[in-house]
């Protein structure tokens, strides 16, 4: 049988659910079981599609075309169970399905409530998860004990235990223990408080994973145990990690929490193997270059609306040996300061997706920074059709040549609206999404870093490049190096003229993980070192001629 582990969080938000989540699913796959994870949010949106990254960070794109919370990627990149759309679900979406079967009378004249009818159905979604070839479901309830909003989930995964057994289900609750700088002490009443509330819902967690920033002693753990029910070794200390999310894995591996849900789920594991973890993070703390990446985008200053950018980046440094420093650059601020004075000094350049027109001319005049300055340039998504429109009126001279979606009355609109997309009019979960396959040119840097001549990648966009200039842009020495299969969509851009100016309509981010660097990503940072050695190595020529005067 299916077992369950359902994860929680108390005291604030932010504590990292989502990463604690995914690290003990690799864990358990490193311990040759197989896992499948999921995410259950409590706002009423039906996905986060529509919600600003300021609010809620990237809007992380599965293969399925499902617009999911952000914490599917740490599941993607530390796990390789199957991700799609029953792996998140929203208060939205449930309440929606409970509404639909309502209407059509499936309740046979039942006055619908939240308790059994909402509850059941969030039981149904978890319950789908499960199955042969399933040996755990790892579910992460969103948000804090004690909000409203999350109230029926944890109604549900009480009810959960009562349905498949308590043997089957193991609770963990992540909370925090924070230190007053005056008392010198960390303090365990906000956890006996969290706890307590769960307790109060009629849930009693197994385990609980505190976070902290200084370890916490014998006699805290103690404390805690005895105040919140659990067996002193089942108090998880997870100190805040400075160096990188990837230590956190072995951090719980050092406070045997595999052992521990293997013990207490009554599970058959294999040995745990987790070289491939310790040398990626050997690499990590001793590489043989340095690099600065500037991202260039709308939202920099959120770190977490670009997180699969960043993570893919460091991806590629852990697998060249290479410590990266990344700039976050906000666009609008290039449009004020000019490229010269924010990007001088950096090896590589990404200018990455998003929506609405700020900022907009910030990116274009940093794509034209790195095109005339030959650092390597990686653009995606809105990043690509920056650079298309940036090439069209610097190079072709087409001047105000624009994307219909920022200026409508452009004489040369070289990016335009799918055709698809004409006659849509619901924001929600209907732009080009999903994994689509394309074709690459050989010869191309795209060809050269994949390796293949067909791939599929995300996509999550309305525009797309306008057919009708494509002839032109190729006698001006653009190459459109990635297509559709029937070659009706530009997939990549390239210059070749250029030692490395690469853009892709799609989201290579979402398909990169700590262990197999995307091979963009990777041929891009390789290209950075290339640049960087070539200027250290101009520059100790330049030393050497002038001492030699």
């Amino acid at each position: 049988m299916t077992k369950h582990i359902f994860v929680t969080g108390g005291v604030v938000s932010s504590l990292g659910k989502g990463l604690t989540s995914a690290s003990i699913g690799m864990l358990l796959e490193r311990r040759g079981l197989r896992v499948r994870m999921q995410k259950l949010d409590p706002y009423i949106n039906v996905d986060p599609g529509t919600m600003s990254p300021y609010q809620h960070g990237e809007v992380y794109v599965l293969d399925d075309g499902s617009e999911t919370d952000l914490d599917l990627g740490h599941y993607e990149r530390f796990t390789e169970g199957k991700l799609d759309r029953d792996c998140n679900y929203t208060t939205g979406q449930i309440y929606l399905s409970v509404i639909e079967k309502e209407r059509k009378g499936q309740f046979l004249g039942k006055t619908v409530q939240v308790i059994p009818h909402v509850t059941n159905e969030i039981k149904r979604v978890i319950k789908r998860m499960g199955g042969d070839d399933v040996d755990v479901v790892i579910t992460e309830i969103g948000g804090t004990v004690g909000d409203i909003e999350s109230l029926p989930f944890l109604e549900a995964i009480r009810q959960f235990s009562l349905d498949v057994g308590r043997e089957n289900c193991l609770y963990m609750h992540l909370t925090l223990v924070p230190y007053l700088k005056a008392a010198d002490e960390l303090k365990t009443k906000p956890t006996q408080h969290s706890v307590g509330q769960l307790r109060e819902i009629g849930i009693q967690p197994d385990i609980l994973v505190c976070r902290c920033e200084r370890s916490i002693s014998r006699e805290d753990r103690e404390k805690i145990a005895l105040f919140c029910n659990v067996k002193t070794e089942a108090v998880i200390e997870e100190k805040d990690k400075d160096f990188s999310i990837y230590e956190v894995p072995i951090s719980l591996v050092d406070n045997k929490m595999d052992e521990l849900v293997v013990e207490k789920l009554g599970l058959t594991a294999g040995n745990l193997d987790i070289t491939p973890w310790t040398d990626l993070l050997h690499r990590l703390r001793n590489p043989k270059h340095e690099l600065a990446i500037a991202v260039v985008g709308k939202y920099a200053e959120h770190k977490d609306a670009y997180k699969s950018i960043y993570e893919s980046i460091d991806h590629a440094g852990m697998q060249h040996d290479a410590q990266i420093r990344i700039g976050r650059i906000q666009s609008a601020d290039i449009e004020r300061e000019g490229a010269e004075r924010l990007l001088s000094g950096y090896h590589g350049i990404v200018v990455p997706g998003g929506f609405g027109e700020r900022g907009v001319e910030g990116k274009v005049q940093a794509i034209q920074f790195a095109r005339e300055r030959e650092i390597p340039f990686f653009g995606i998504c809105l990043g690509m059709q920056l650079a298309v429109i940036e090439y069209a009126r610097n190079i072709m001279g087409y001047e105000g040549a624009h994307s219909s979606e920022f200026d409508k009355d452009t004489m040369h609109p070289v990016i335009c609206l799918l055709d698809e997309q004409q006659n849509v009019t619901q924001l929600g979960g209907t732009m080009r999404l999903g994994s689509q396959p394309a074709r690459l040119t050989p010869g191309s840097h795209a060809h050269a870093a994949y390796g293949v001549e067909a791939v599929a990648e995300r996509h999550r966009h309305r525009y797309e490049f306008n057919n009708k200039y494509r002839e032109a842009f190729e006698t001006a020495g653009m190459q459109f190096s990635g297509q559709s299969p029937d070659g009706s969509l530009v997939e990549i851009v390239e210059i070749p003229a250029h030692p490395w100016f690469l853009a892709a309509q799609f989201h290579p981010e979402f398909k990169s993980k700590p262990l197999a660097a995307h091979p963009l990503f990777a041929d891009f940072i390789a290209a950075a070192i290339h640049r960087r050695q070539k200027r250290v190595a101009d520059e100790t020529q330049v030393h050497a001629a002038k001492v030699s005067t």
